[in-house]
This record gives structure tokens, C-alpha cells and sequence, in this order.
């Protein structure tokens, strides 16, 4: 909501917010994923650009950890043309990005351009900013959603004795200011849309946003090439009640002071692969944990430890580590999920004899890989 809306006012994200993300947590988090874009990159034949898409890019500090490994490995990029561009629908987000991601050296754009701002980032990239997804230029991109469509609305529908009910939001005729959950009294054409005829489970949350923005990735990387890659909350179609609100790092009643929290529904990434309709391969859903190991980040923690002189870093560095990979924190709850072009798993000429083709890279994190 552009008046009320959590995100147009608050965006608690960090510390002092709502709730707390893993690029807040570790700078390891970031690094690892900035890798995995230009391992694909290379694996897909270095093209001559690079377009950088973030949904929801938060406080900028995961693009901001990318491109510091972007420009580590300079050399590696040095003949691509590389750019960033941000889907952001919040005024106030987006000059906390710019903020750190330019030093706050943005400008606006003409109302006739796509973009509504732009920039250099403090490593000489530039940067642009969206309201919506389909103002990126096409083109070869890499796009990014990390804790994205976990906040985007949901129906919720439960299954009775009469079939399919919708779960509504009404007022509560006994307290009039306070919010209620109610079953729609008949069939909603939202039931007879998004319940599946094999569905078994007695409850279920649809987001019908993040499938139409799915298969937007899916129809762009198709035609483009490139590949998005899903970080979230979520669940491979067999969870049923997930809405919840966090304020303060809280939990929150999802109905009380509405504007004022965080809400979040858990991703249904069986969903998410439906919705891809098969224009590209999906990967996943895999755990935060595996995909972090199979990216190195074992490794990555070591060689910080050992360049790190006091013992408060070292500490730091050793819980943050624990918050991203212990099951009982973010390693188990968190899923990554990845949309690629077909042809980067399969040959597309598999009728040509297989030992005439050199065998194709394994996607960095959903493989074991094996550091040589």
C-alpha cells in the first residue's frame, strides 16, 4: 500500500528492524553468491554483458558484497559489461541502497525513462532503479530474489465438509477495530482458480504474484539466457498455515496494528516450478546449508579466521557462521532454488554420440563441488 504499507514506511530490516537477514548476519553470505553468478557466467560462455537484477534488494547489502566480488575478480570481467539494476517500491529503501551501494551520488531519472534513478556504484558500476520488473531492459541478466517472495500476499484456503472455502480478513462485530479470519460462505473465484484437482493438503496459501513474476523470469531467461536464482523461507508443496507477522524480532498477530509488521508467508517452490511452465530448468528447492557448503563456504570461513588478528572477530565470524548453517537456525529453514536455460543442463544435440561432447560444468551449488 503506497499510504499504509509496511515496506513504504517501515522495511525493518537489521538490528534496530523487524526481523533480520543472512546478509546482515555474514559478508561470507553475499561473497558466496556473487561467485555462484560468475560461475554461471563462465559456464554459459562469458557473454560480452552482464545484467545484475535484485527484487527487493533490502538495505543493498547483499549487491553490495556481490560487487566487491566483482571487483576482486576484476580480471576475470574485464571484457564484460557489466550493470545493476534494482526492482525497488519503496522511496525509503532505495535511498538507503543508494546510500551504501553509490555513497549517495544518484540522480533522478526523466519520468518518460524506465528506470526512476540511477547511478555509479563505488566500484564504477552502474546502477538503476525499477518499480517493476518489467521496466528492466531485456537482455542477458542474472536475477536475484533473496527473502523476495516471501512477502508478497497470499490466499489462504482451507477445506471443509462443503469443498474448497477461501480464508477472508473481516471486522469483528464484537470488537469493532479489531480484525477476524473468516470462511467465505460459498466457493471465491479465487478457490475455483488456484486449488489444484490433485491438492491433498487440508489448507493452503497460493501466491498468485509470485507465480505471474516466475514466469516473467522464465519467458526473459528463455529468450535472453542468463538464470534467477530464489533464496527464501519455504517448502516443496507440503506445508499448510505459514502466514506470520515478526515485529522487533518478534512474532506478531498478523491481524493487529496492520502497517506495522512484517508479514511472511513460507514459498511453495513446487509452485514456483509449475508456474515456470517449463520455459526453463528449475534446481531445487536444496537447504541454506547445503547449497553454503557446496559454494565453499567452509573453506571461505577458514581463510577469514586465519586473517583475522582479535578474538571478537574470530567470535563473530564463528556465530554468524552458526546462525547461516545450523539446522536449528537459518540452515534448514532457508531454501535456494534456481531457474536456468535447458540448454545449460542438457546437450541440446543428444543425438550426436556422447563422447564427442565435452561434458557440461555442475551448477555451483547444487553440486558437491570438488576443489581441486
Amino acid at each position: 500500500s503506497p499510504s499504509q504499507g509496511y515496506y513504504t514506511h517501515r522495511g525493518g530490516i537489521g538490528e534496530s528492524g523487524d526481523f533480520i537477514t543472512s546478509p546482515e548476519i555474514s559478508q561470507v553470505f553475499g561473497e558466496l553468491i556473487g561467485i555462484w553468478y560468475i560461475s554461471e557466467w563462465m559456464a554459459m560462455g562469458k557473454p560480452s554483458t552482464f545484467q545484475l537484477v535484485e527484487l527487493g534488494p533490502g538495505r543493498g547489502t547483499l549487491t553490495e558484497d556481490i560487487l566487491r566480488v566483482f571487483k576482486q575478480l576484476a580480471s576475470v570481467l574485464s571484457k564484460c559489461d557489466v550493470s545493476v539494476h534494482l526492482v525497488e517500491v519503496s522511496p525509503k529503501l532505495s535511498e538507503i541502497q543508494a546510500a551504501m551501494l553509490t555513497g549517495g551520488k544518484v540522480q533522478p531519472n526523466p519520468e518518460d525513462e524506465s528506470a526512476y534513478m540511477k547511478g555509479i556504484s563505488k566500484t564504477g558500476i552502474p546502477i538503476f532503479w525499477y518499480r517493476d520488473i518489467q521496466d528492466v531492459p531485456s537482455g542477458y541478466s542474472f536475477y536475484l530474489a533473496h527473502e523476495f517472495f516471501d512477502a508478497l500476499p497470499i490466499h489462504k484456503f482451507q477445506r471443509t465438509e462443503k469443498g474448497w472455502r477461501e480464508v477472508l480478513v473481516d471486522i469483528d462485530p464484537e470488537v469493532p477495530d479489531k480484525l477476524r479470519f473468516v470462511l467465505s460462505p460459498s466457493r471465491t473465484p479465487a478457490t475455483q482458480n488456484f486449488i489444484q484437482a490433485e491438492e491433498t493438503r487440508d489448507h493452503v496459501e497460493v501466491c498468485p504474484e509470485a507465480g505471474v513474476i516466475v514466469q516473467r523470469l522464465a519467458s526473459r531467461i528463455e529468450k535472453d539466457g542468463g538464470a534467477a536464482l530464489v533464496a527464501d523461507y519455504g517448502h516443496n508443496g507440503t506445508k499448510t498455515d505459514t502466514f506470520r507477522g515478526f515485529r522487533n524480532h518478534k512474532l506478531h498477530d498478523v491481524l493487529s496494528a496492520p502497517g506495522t509488521a512484517d508479514l511472511t508467508a513460507d514459498v511453495d517452490f513446487s509452485y514456483l516450478r509449475k508456474m515456470a511452465q517449463g520455459k526453463t530448468a528449475t534446481l531445487g528447492p536444496i537447504k541454506q546449508r547445503e547449497f553454503l557448503k557446496n559454494m565453499g563456504i567452509d573453506l571461505r570461513l577458514q581463510v577469514l579466521l586465519q586473517n583475522s588478528g582479535d578474538t571478537a572477530t574470530r567470535e563473530q565470524l564463528l556465530h554468524s557462521y552458526d546462525m547461516l548453517m545450523n539446522p536449528e537456525k537459518m540452515g534448514d529453514c532457508f531454501n535456494f532454488f534456481a531457474l536456468l536455460p535447458h540448454h545449460r543442463l542438457l546437450h541440446p544435440d543428444k543425438k550426436d554420440k556422447a563422447e564427442s561432447k565435452s561434458p557440461l560444468p555442475p551448477v555451483a551449488g547444487f553440486n558437491e563441488l570438488l576443489l581441486k
